[in-house]
């Protein structure tokens, strides 16, 4: 009998933690520069999530030390931020290693990375399509910031001028945890 509602506490938990997975994050990618895949369910389920679309040669790269800033300040509050490295703008390198040195090395990102996508138009990986449809808005530039809440029934769009700290997205960032 104990085996029994053990299976079933088992299967109980199972289930409440597929619900807390939201479509929007019905998604994987390979990290920058790896071959493993995030698994985007498993790794931001329950989490307020920032995605952002980086560029190594633009005039907003140095936004990764505000953006690594803003995740260390609230990473154990649950906050998860992945960049998407993207050529959409011409200010990418095409070359991985040379996105991950100035990612990593550059700017100490600790945050998820993943390899690089396009994020508009019709070639946009799926993730920026489905929060396109949500938002009604699409990248216009680099470091564009897409905020999710943990529920998936909110997202808020952020252009590239908004600064990750000491603004509008780190206020509406508090206001999600």
């Amino acid at each position: 009998m104990r085996k029994f509602l053990g299976v079933i506490l088992l299967m109980a938990s199972s289930a409440s933690f597929g619900a807390e997975c939201h479509k929007l994050l019905d998604f994987s990618a390979s990290r920058l520069r790896a071959s493993e895949t995030i698994e985007f369910c498993d790794a931001f389920a329950g989490k307020a999530l920032l995605v952002v679309n980086t560029a190594s040669s633009c005039g907003f790269t140095p936004q990764f030390k505000g953006l690594e800033a803003l995740y260390q300040t609230y990473k154990d509050d649950g906050l998860a931020i992945v960049g998407f490295p993207s050529n959409d703008f011409r200010q990418e390198y095409g070359d991985a290693e040379k996105t991950a040195e100035v990612c990593y090395v550059n700017y100490g990102v600790t945050f998820d990375m993943v390899a690089e996508s396009s994020v508009t138009g019709a070639k946009a990986n799926t993730l920026f399509q489905r929060l396109r449809s949500k938002t009604g808005e699409s990248p216009n530039w680099n470091f564009n910031k897409y905020l999710i809440s943990p529920d998936g029934k909110t997202v808020r769009h952020f252009n590239s001028g908004a600064s990750p700290r000491d603004g509008a997205l780190e206020n509406a960032v508090k206001a999600m945890l």
